[in-house]
């Protein structure tokens, strides 16, 4: 029933999941992203990078392992998915989604989300700093 508290306890404890991995996913990002960098004295953004590959890696385990094997129940995929690699990267959900459009035969509407993704991510940020220096 949508509305008993045992449905409700439910809820609170995945948003609760997703808030806490959350949490920890943004700090590991920041150290991974920092530990690289002081190691790869280079132009290119090699903690990031980084970071992206690792958080596509790892949401490719943690769903699966949900999705497909079951080892993960709702809270414990919503802190992991949602929540540590939320925090930890963004683009991690972005690989996932464009692999599966791909595995489902949906070869261009993948290679349009990967460079439609990208070009707007990158759009996004040139209009933020632009509005950002527009204002002093």
């Amino acid at each position: 029933m949508a509305g008993s508290p045992s449905s409700a306890s439910a809820t609170l404890a995945m948003w609760l999941a997703i808030f806490a991995g959350g949490g920890l996913g943004a700090c590991l990002r920041v150290a991974v992203a920092l530990a690289v960098d002081a190691r790869a004295a280079a132009v290119f953004p090699w903690g990031l990078f980084a970071v992206n590959t690792i958080g596509c890696f790892a949401i490719g385990v943690f769903a699966t392992l949900a999705d497909e094997h079951g080892w993960l129940g709702p809270t414990l995929r919503a802190f992991a998915v949602a929540g540590v690699l939320g925090g930890f990267t963004t683009f991690s959900s972005f690989g996932l989604d464009t692999l599966r459009l791909a595995l489902d035969g949906r070869a261009a509407l993948a290679c349009a989300n990967a460079v439609g993704s990208v070009a707007a991510a990158i759009a996004g940020v040139a209009a933020g700093v632009a509005i950002a220096r527009s204002l002093g």
